[in-house]
């Protein structure tokens, strides 16, 4: 379960970087729900952090967390807000994940 809450702090660490991303140049009232989206998925994300490391070993919840969050905005970048998906930016995404799947399977044989 614990793996389970890590994932969706990892998502609501997309989430409100996906927020920030949206009130870039806007004003007004539109940049206010942005913001309130932006502030409710941060403190969303560190308190499910903080819950799950309750029982997850830090040193790999934390780059999984942040490792969730940062393929989640390069993804969220490409689709949501065309950036550009260069193949040299999808090769080191991969590795992240790779990454992420390590240091999840690592973890596991250790507990």
């Amino acid at each position: 379960m614990d793996w389970i809450i890590l994932i969706i702090a990892g998502l609501f660490e997309t989430a409100f970087a996906f927020c920030l991303g949206k009130m870039k140049g806007k004003k007004g009232r539109t940049y206010r729900l942005w913001a309130t989206g932006f502030v409710s998925c941060l403190i969303a994300s560190m308190w499910l952090f903080a819950v799950a490391v309750q029982a997850l070993p830090i040193g790999t919840a934390y780059p999984v967390w942040t490792g969730i969050g940062a393929v989640g905005t390069v993804l969220l970048g490409i689709v949501c807000f065309h950036e550009r998906a260069s193949f040299a930016r999808i090769f080191f995404m991969a590795t992240l994940i790779a990454s992420i799947i390590g240091l999840r399977w690592k973890s596991q044989l250790s507990i």
